[in-house]
This record gives C-alpha cells, structure tokens and sequence, in this order.
C-alpha cells in the first residue's frame, strides 16, 4: 500500500471497476453486431454478417484483455474507448505498430493487432503497401496554377512557439491587424478538415504568405492562408504535436533558404524546406525507445534547442515493465547540418537498478524530470529556461517540478528552482496493480506550460512559470530566487496551468483548467482566465467558467488547458468545452466567443468535427485574421479536427460555402 498526500481523497475501488467496464464494452460488442445481424433477413447477408461478427468479437476480446484497464477510463491519461472508436483502422493500426502504443502492443501478433483496429473502427485495415485509407483528396488541394507564390517579402510573424524568444506570445496590434473593436464583425471564413486525426496539437506559423501546421496523422502542412487549401504536404513518422518553426531571413533576399523546423511523437527531429516541403535533415533526438518531443523546439543564433520528453509514464502501468529509465533533455542542434552541439539531461546520473516490485520486476530510478514545453531564450543573459515534470520512480529528485536555467553554448545548468519536492508518479498510481508507483505517489505537478521571460512595471526581468499545482511562480533570472508566488487555481492532475500562458503589457494572462479528477484538494477550483501583475503576483481580475455550455456532452469541461494568445487589448483562448473565446486584458470581460464544438463542412472529403481545446495549439492571430485548432481526443476530452480560419465580415465567399449557408456565430461563456 502506498501512502498519499493530504491533498488526495483515498482511490476508488479501480479493480471492480475495470473488471465491470470490460464485461460492458464485450456485452456492448456482441449486442451491437447481433442487432446487425437481425437487422437482415437474407442467408448471405447474415452470413457475412456472422462472419464480421466473429471477427470484432475476438478484436474485443483482445482489446480487453490488452487495452482495457488503460483505456475504459481507469487512466485518466488514457484516450478513453469511444474515443479510438472513431480513428480510422490506419491509425489506430499505426499506433501500436510505430507509434506511441508499439512498446504496449509488442507481444501481439500482426493478426491480433489489426483485429483490435478492426474492432475499434468497424472496418478492417488496409493491407500492406496499399497506403492510407484516409487522405486528403485533391479537392483540398490548391487548384492548378491558384497556389500564392512563396513570398520572400514576408519574413516569420514570429521567431517560434513563443512569438518572441521569452515566450510572451504576445502579437503587436500591427502584426494582429484586430482590435476589441473588430472581433463583432469577425466570421468564418474557411474549414480545414485533418484526416486520420482526433486532436490537433500543433500550433499554426505563419511565413512567405502561407500557413504551417502539423497534424496527428504526421503530415505538416503548407495552406494558402487565405482560403486553406493545400500547397504542399510533408509526411513525417509519426504524429507532430509541435508548432512549425520558421527561419528568418531578410524582407526580400530573394537568396534565402529558409527552413521548417518541428519534431514527432517517436522523438525525431526534422529540418525540412519550407518552400519546397523536402527534407533536409532528420535526426532522433535521444536514445530511449519512449522518448518523445511536445515542446516546440527554440530557434537562435544559428542553433536550435529541442526539449525532450517521454511516455514512458504510460508503460509502467504495467507490473512487468522495469521501471523506469528515462531522463529528460535538452537538445542543441546546428539548425543548418542538424549536427548535435550538446545534449543536458534533467537528472545527472543515469537510472540504476534499485530492487524488484512486488511482482518481481526490476525497478530502476532516479527516472522522469521530463519537458514538456518551448525553451525560453534570454538573449541577454546567454541562457535558456524549461520547466520540468515529475520523476517517474523513486527516488524523488531535486530537478523533478522545477525550472532550470541552461548555457544556449554549452549547455550547463546555470540554476534550479525546484517548486515542488517529492513528486514522483507514473500510470501504475491508477491502477488496480500498482506495483510500479512509486512510493511518492504523485502529486504529479509538471511545469508544462511554456516558461515566460518578461518585464515588469518595476523595470525588472522575470521568469515566470505556472504549474499544474495552480500556482504561478515569478523567479529572478539572474539567480533562480523565488520573488514572488501566487495560486491561480487549484491544481491537480488535469488542474492548474497546462500548456501555456501570455503576456500582455505588465500583466501575464494564465489559463487555468482545474478539471474534476475524483480527488478532494485544499483548494476551489478556478477554472478559466485569470490576469496576473507581473511584477507583484497580484491577480488583477478572474474570469471564471462554470461549464454552462457543456449540457450532456460527454467528456466535456470547463476549464483552459490549451496555450493562449494575447495583443495589447485582448487574449484568446480555447476552452475545453470547445468554445473560443476572446476576453479583454484590462478586466476580464468577454468580448466574442465562437462554439467549435460541432460538425462542420469542409472541402476533400474528409468528416469535419470540433472538440475541445487542448495542447500547445495556441491560436494565432495575423494579418486581420484569426486561425484556431480545434479537437483534442486524448485524456477523456471532446475529440476533433479541425483548423477554423476567422475574419473579418466582407463580401467574399466565406466558410468554404456560398454566403448564406455561413454558421451564426453563438456568443457564451
């Protein structure tokens, strides 16, 4: 038994639980294919029905026994099963064989595992070599002749993630080309529908005049902006959480060769040409087999700087797995060759065996401090800042929870705050068989949201950090002191400041999501946006979300977990309940709010569905435009697909369909 801290009620009975959830997903199975086989009357309908029905119900079957205890809502992290029920075979095929359930799914035949994908989907595979099921058909693509020409006048909008090297992701109202004043008058103006995708992670750039976004199927994309079509399509192995980064070049150096730099679910790193789409360099960014990159790689001075995480949270669930080995990293590139510079990893000295579980199964440790999040860059100081996450195993580290300040040359770790000691968690910690969680037990507080450097109305620089605790944090960048702390939110393991929080003027603007978890905390939750003085930590206004827009949705919730945006007079940010919604920086009040939450027609054939707003996909505002990812199926929230462009009413064809089919926008908070 492993003892738990105050803040956390006591578990639920999971065994009983997982064991009920897995004879209801096989009685759901089995009555779902006999009322199909009823439903015809004919011998050879039925009995190619029968045979279909035999098939699914071994898919079943091997899901549950596989898959089940993850993936029926035990893990919270986990996509839950209506959720992979509405991937494609491809995919979900694609996940177990060279994505991120391959590790999980290893001791299944080839057989077995298109069975459960089978099962899942309702519809087999495709063979080998026969490529992908779903794609994006020529009708997405831009006509023949009507793609924009890559324009070298048009620099990067922004140098990253970060829209500046801090991470202020603050748009000056020039470049946002919006005020307060325009948001009445925006509509949407076109759809882009993902194929074999159930969230969009990645967040857009825009450069030359055309879009870049990645895509959970692995493609990144090259848009027309203005009517989002496809100019081109890079695939990459595996699926792209991170945003696009664009080298810069001088207005008009019709020499330049910028690049397009970003990284993958299996841990690759990519440098590819930004106008042709080729590549130009690929390299894995660390040597364990559950490395991972979420955080959007840092571009400077020639370099760029790649954080590295892992999921190997989500194998130790399993009593057999030795855990756990991984240690977080930062990764320094020579942006042009892709030549390794220096690599800085969270926890100094490897895992070492440290005894056996109680299934007899070697436990190693120190593991985990993995980055989740975009370095910050401090020009002036010659450093960068990332935040990290917990450890995985015993013991607990004194880099676990904490911000590190490290040498943009050589890669030393110039400081560490650490704001939360102890922590140590993995998947185990939700499982009826929890031998792999570690004895610390949680409480699972990453630093996942980007790490800000900015100024406050004093003249002082700041670094400052939100938590998943719920506090915020303002550190001194030359020494790593504590100058100040202030809790925004409650905190928890889908609480607090997730993915990403913006800076506007002397205020820094968190989001807070503060999700239901079953746990009891000393705290209330605060879901939504909350305005913070950067140079004192006071909160300066709250606007918070009660959930009233999400009715009987399932896996609906208030809450922001996803990276925001902000200009001098408004901040934007995606709930997840799948509303937008822009808020006014001087006292909270909102101002215009789109429900995404929905079906929607796209061009290319591909099924168009809104969710939730989730991950580092912040919106971005541009050039009187507005571009917003919506759809996040994973960890028990509102799947989607889809990439919404806004702006400004006119007399233009808008949304992809003649005028008078344009949806009426909903206003709600």
């Amino acid at each position: 038994m492993h003892k738990h801290r105050a803040v956390f009620s006591s578990r639920k009975p999971r065994q009983l639980i997982t064991t009920l959830c897995i004879s209801a997903v096989l009685l759901f199975a089995s009555s779902v294919r006999a009322a199909e086989a009823s439903a015809d009357g004919e011998g050879a309908a039925n009995a190619a029905t029968s045979a279909a029905t035999t098939a699914d119900s071994a898919g079943a079957t091997l899901f549950a026994n596989a898959c089940g205890s993850c993936h029926l809502g035990q893990v919270a992290k986990a996509p839950h099963l209506t959720m992979l029920q509405i991937m494609s075979p491809d995919s979900i095929l694609a996940a177990m064989e060279t994505g991120v359930m391959q590790q999980q799914s290893a001791s299944l035949k080839s057989a077995e595992r298109r069975a459960i994908a089978q099962y899942l989907s309702g519809a087999a595979p495709a063979e080998a070599g026969a490529g992908q099921r779903q794609q994006v058909s020529p009708l997405a693509h831009c006509a023949a002749g009507s793609a924009p020409a890559f324009d070298r006048a048009q620099p990067p909008l922004a140098s990253g993630w970060g829209i500046d090297p801090g991470n202020q992701r603050q748009i000056s109202s020039e470049a946002a080309g919006l005020s307060a004043a325009d948001l009445a008058d925006l509509e949407l103006k076109w759809v882009f529908a993902f194929p074999d995708a159930i969230r969009v992670r990645s967040a857009p750039a825009l450069a030359g005049g055309w879009l870049y976004v990645g895509a959970h199927n692995g493609d990144v994309y090259a848009l027309d902006p203005a009517r989002g079509c496809v100019i081109w399509t890079f695939k990459a192995s595996a699926e792209v959480r991170t945003g696009i980064v664009i080298s810069g070049w001088a207005a008009g150096d019709q020499n330049a060769r910028p690049l397009a730099f970003f990284g993958d679910l299996v841990g690759n790193v990519y440098a590819i040409d930004a106008v042709t789409g080729a590549s130009v360099w690929r390299q894995k960014a660390h040597e364990h087999p559950n490395a991972t990159i979420t955080g959007t790689p840092s571009l400077h001075g020639g370099r760029l700087y790649a954080p590295v995480s892992s999921l190997e949270v989500v194998p130790a669930a399993k009593p057999d797995y030795p855990c756990c080995t991984f240690r977080g990293a930062v990764v320094a590139y020579d942006a042009i060759s892709g030549e390794r510079l220096w690599q800085t990893d969270t926890i100094p000295e490897p895992a070492a065996q440290r005894g056996l579980n109680a299934s007899g199964t070697p436990q190693f440790g120190p593991s985990g401090a993995p980055i989740w999040n975009s370095p910050a860059i401090d020009v002036e100081r010659g450093q960068l800042y990332v935040g990290t996450g917990e450890n995985y195993s015993s013991p607990a580290t004194g880099t676990s929870d904490a911000i590190m300040a490290i040498d943009l040359q050589n890669g030393k770790i110039r400081w560490v705050f650490q704001a939360t000691p102890g922590d140590a968690w993995n998947t185990a910690c939700d499982q009826p068989n929890d031998d792999n969680c570690p004895d610390e037990d949680g409480p699972d507080f990453d630093f996942a949201a980007g790490t800000i450097l900015a100024r406050g109305s004093d003249g002082r620089d700041y670094v400052i950090a939100g938590q998943k605790s719920g506090v915020v944090h303002g550190i001194d960048p030359d020494t790593g002191a504590l100058r100040w702390q202030t809790r925004a939110g409650r905190g928890g393991i889908q609480g607090g400041v997730h993915f990403g929080m913006a800076v506007s003027g002397s205020r820094v603007i968190v989001p807070i999501n503060d999700q239901p978890d079953g746990r009891t905390y000393p705290h209330p939750a605060e879901p939504g946006i909350h305005a913070v003085d950067i140079a004192t930590g006071a909160i300066l206004w709250r606007h918070v979300l009660h959930g009233e827009t999400c009715g009987e949705k399932p896996f609906c919730h208030a809450g922001i977990s996803a990276a925001i945006t902000t200009t001098p007079d408004f901040v934007l940010a995606g709930g997840m309940d799948g509303v937008l919604r822009a808020h006014s920086i001087s006292d909270g009040k909102l101002l215009w709010s789109y429900a995404t939450a929905r079906t929607f027609d796209a061009p290319g054939g591909v099924a168009a569905q809104g969710g939730s707003f989730g991950g580092a996909a912040a919106p971005l505002i541009a050039n009187g435009m507005i571009f917003a990812s919506s759809g996040y199926g994973i960890y028990q929230h509102m799947p989607g697909n889809v990439l919404l462009a806004f702006g400004k009413r006119a007399t233009a064809t808008s949304y992809n369909k003649p005028a008078d089919q344009t949806p009426t926008v909903t206003s709600v908070q």
